[in-house]
């Protein structure tokens, strides 16, 4: 389950990993259980039902002992600031993709989705090795890296503006830079900066719609409206570039 920040302050807000929805996480009730203590770590169970979809998500929480002390009262509790936080249901999160989206690139996307909550360096190395296959297969764009491949990409100008600045902000979340192997081994496994992961599935499934769903649409908006010129005794639209 996915968070999102805005302003000064850390907004509650959250997407459902079934439905993508967003939510007020405070407003929806979640729920903590403590499972008790192991060694040196307490362990809980926390869970909230989406609003819109009404199923659980459910995370396992542990992290080390932090003792705290008010007045002759003394207590542990789980330290949150170091607390590791696990989603266990579902195991692993959804995003349904249009029929219109290429098998070779749909499988691909499901399995970065899937281990996202588990592994999201691993999620991020699945997509920007697809994510580079797509620009090389759809854009027909091949340099030496990945960074200077979306860079190339947006050069062209054919991307909307905003699919373009999503796709700039690539760059500067995962900071090809400092990390160049992100760029130049796309499929290596290495350390991702906070919603790097989740991102590159926002990214990518703007270029999905950009490259399938939307030319898809447009082509059944177009053979409608032929039916009825023809039906009508009319010559039909030419297609664009024809």
């Amino acid at each position: 389950m996915t968070g999102a920040s805005g302003g000064r302050r850390s907004v509650p807000v959250v997407k459902c990993p079934h439905c993508r929805t967003a939510f007020d996480l405070a407003n929806a009730g979640p729920k903590t259980h403590d499972l008790g203590q192991d060694g040196e770590h307490l362990w809980k169970l926390s869970w909230v039902k989406c609003p819109a979809c009404e199923r659980f998500v459910v995370n396992l929480l542990s992290g080390p002992l932090e003792v705290v002390t008010a007045g002759k009262h003394r207590w542990v509790q789980l330290n949150t600031h170091r607390a590791e936080s696990l989603q266990v249901h579902p195991l692993g999160a959804t995003r349904p993709l249009s029929p219109e989206v290429p098998s070779a690139y749909a499988e691909r996307f499901q399995r970065a989705v899937k281990v996202l909550p588990l592994a999201p360096d691993a999620s991020a190395a699945v997509s920007r090795r697809l994510l580079q296959d797509l620009i090389h297969g759809e854009a027909g764009i091949k340099r030496r890296d990945l960074s200077s491949e979306i860079q190339e990409l947006l050069d062209s100008n054919t991307l909307p503006s905003a699919l373009a600045d999503e796709l700039d902000v690539i760059r500067t979340v995962g900071n090809f830079a400092a990390h160049p192997i992100k760029s130049q081994s796309t499929g290596e496994v290495v350390d991702v900066e906070p919603g790097e992961a989740e991102s590159l599935l926002d990214v990518l499934e703007e270029l999905f719609d950009f490259y399938f769903v939307r030319p898809a649409a447009s082509r059944r908006r177009r053979d409608k409206l032929n039916e009825k010129l023809t039906d009508a005794g009319k010559p039909p639209l030419k297609a664009v570039g024809s």
